[in-house]
């Protein structure tokens, strides 16, 4: 992926985009028709100076000149429609092509695998949902507007000259493959700039979802000058690129304007024969290097353009880059209302991607219906990562994982995910009302009775009563106006509402207190008692009545049995809990 950010994007990107405009041809069309009138209106009013002189001035025509002085307000009001309506037109489908393309990403990346998202940073993918299709819209409305408009602008004006004088236009012939290929030199450099620019913002805005998210910490450890350096890096070659795109561009107009002035050089130089000058009226040679200067403006502008353009192609490749990747492999066709809760590892073996120790090595373990299995060890021992193998969130390596004698592989994904209920140490809210958190996700529509019961069973309603409009409250990003222990009750009367067979409870109760924690393990207690339940827990005085206990050590189970079993053993968990007790 990230090696895709610095490839010169293929042209098959340019057709893919045109496929987004498709939707909205007719629009489209109406958009090129008025840009087309709008360019030859202009070529129009201009071919009529050859008329206004040597007609107009030289042969004194008085009734030309009023006609004329008439249909100027005329002409330029039929301008101003076409002007209005290609760019009202063009800017209506690119605000469709980027909503669309950016709901799709948004899409997208939901569907894509966790281990995708391991891989990338947050910030990143903001901005290619931002930045990134900012730069189609800009593409796909502002350039395409001036490049064809000013592009048949161009092409009606060499068009005329050589209508009035093909001699004259023979010198264009020589010098358009030369300003073809600086183009084409050109184009191929503001791609990759740019590609290099949208690199430089996701680094910026990564640096600054992290200072954000973790802004008490910074201050709190003195971090400031430490993430000010950081933003200062990322920020500089953001700025350097942008400099190179400026560089690039100017240089290029430079270059062509001075290829234009040769071109003009030229066209005096070949007038200037005596011959050939008796040829010319004064309006025509008038009329020929009117028409040349008047080139150079849309020449500017279609070089300067161009960069946004290729801003534009540079910034597709990169979001057809996460179109283009992989999402979940969902090949399970059995859907299952609710599972009994028997739970089996076969010789399951996992390794994280881009890692070459295994996380999980042979694990063998039976979880009967409705029991309550602890999984614990110390961090990163592999406990976390067992229920990430329940869920799918990643797929094994080898072995097999079954769930009621079937393999969680012939699950629909929506189906298998179904039959959990999860209450992790890191809590996700959501910026919405207490309420509405605690039914998020809920397969069928719950009443507020069923809410409200969820609350108390999980001890919600002792803050939300207290709070302006109780669990109608807004709580704020990720829940900020809530403290930890508040936030992870939520949790928990979600995973009660959600009334799945299998329980993972990853440390619920650690940002309790100890009266908190009482209740809501009363809760747990009630829920657990016709669930499976698989609780990691670090805290060994919260699990001891499990069923079974199960300690796990680098990625292998060591020891697994009840409590008073594993304290027999004199062994790892007996190590661990005299430690623990000892301690407190």
């Amino acid at each position: 992926m990230q090696d895709s950010n610095v490839s010169v994007p293929h042209k098959n990107n340019f057709l893919r985009l045109l496929t987004y405009i498709r939707e909205y041809r007719t629009v489209f069309s109406i958009a090129i028709i008025g840009m087309l009138a709008y360019a030859a209106i202009d070529v129009y009013f201009l071919s009529n100076i050859e008329k206004f002189i040597d007609e107009g001035l030289t042969q004194k025509k008085h009734e030309l000149l009023f006609n004329m002085g008439l249909a100027i307000p005329v002409i330029f009001f039929f301008r101003g429609v076409a002007n209005f309506i290609s760019t009202y037109a063009l800017s209506w489908v690119g605000a469709k092509v980027v909503a669309k393309m950016r709901q799709q990403t948004f899409e997208h990346l939901i569907a894509l695998p966790v281990s995708f998202h391991d891989q990338h940073s947050t910030g990143e993918m903001i901005s290619k949902i931002t930045f990134d299709t900012e730069q189609v819209n800009n593409a796909s409305s502002k350039a395409l507007t001036i490049l064809i408009r000013e592009g048949a602008f161009v092409i009606g004006l060499l068009a005329w000259v050589f209508y009035l004088s093909w001699q004259l236009s023979l010198i264009f012939l020589i010098l358009g493959p030369a300003v073809g290929i600086i183009v084409s030199y050109v184009s191929k450099r503001f791609r990759l700039v740019s590609q290099r620019i949208q690199t430089a913002i996701g680094g910026v805005t990564t640096v600054t979802e992290q200072m954000l998210n973790s802004h008490k910490v910074v201050i709190t450890h003195g971090g400031q000058k430490i993430e000010g350096e950081k933003f200062s890096e990322v920020n500089n070659e953001s700025r350097q690129q942008q400099l190179k795109l400026v560089t690039t561009r100017v240089a290029s107009v430079a270059v062509i304007q001075v290829l234009a002035s040769f071109a003009l050089s030229a066209v005096l130089i070949i007038a200037s024969n005596p011959e050939f000058l008796d040829k010319l009226s004064t309006g025509t040679f008038t009329t020929v290097l009117t028409f040349m200067m008047m080139m150079l403006r849309p020449l500017k502008q279609l070089t300067t353009v161009n960069s946004e353009f290729q801003k534009g192609l540079a910034a597709c490749n990169s979001i057809f880059a996460v179109l283009d990747s992989k999402t979940e492999v969902d090949t399970g066709t059995q859907v299952i209302k609710r599972v009994n809760g028997n739970i089996e590892f076969n010789n399951v073996t996992f390794t994280y991607q881009n890692k070459d120790k295994p996380a999980l090595k042979n694990i063998n373990l039976a979880i009967k219906s409705g029991q309550t299995v602890a999984l614990v060890g110390k961090s990163g021992s592999g406990k976390s990562t067992l229920s990430n193998l329940i869920t799918r969130f990643y797929d094994h390596d080898e072995g097999q994982i079954l769930i009621d004698g079937m393999n969680i592989n012939e699950f629909e994904l929506t189906s298998l995910r179904k039959q959990f209920a999860m209450v992790s140490q890191h809590v996700t809210l959501f910026s919405d009302t207490i309420a509405n958190n605690i039914a998020y996700g809920s397969a069928d529509k719950v009443t507020n009775e069923q809410i409200i019961a969820a609350a108390q069973a999980a001890h919600v309603n002792e803050f939300a009563n207290n709070m302006p409009n109780g669990l109608d409250t807004e709580i704020g990003e990720n829940g900020v106006m809530l403290s930890g222990g508040q936030r992870q009750r939520i949790a928990i009367a979600r995973a009660i509402l959600r009334n799945s067979p299998i329980l993972i409870l990853d440390e619920a109760t650690s940002a309790l207190d100890t009266e908190s924690e009482r209740h809501i393990q009363e809760a747990i207690d009630r829920l657990r008692s016709d669930r499976t339940a698989i609780v990691i827990a670090h805290r060994l005085s919260t699990i001891e009545n499990a069923n079974l206990i199960v300690v796990v050590d680098e990625g292998q189970i060591i020891e697994q049995g009840t409590h008073n079993e594993l304290l027999a053993l004199n062994g790892h968990y007996r190590n661990l809990h005299d430690l623990q007790f000892t301690a407190a």
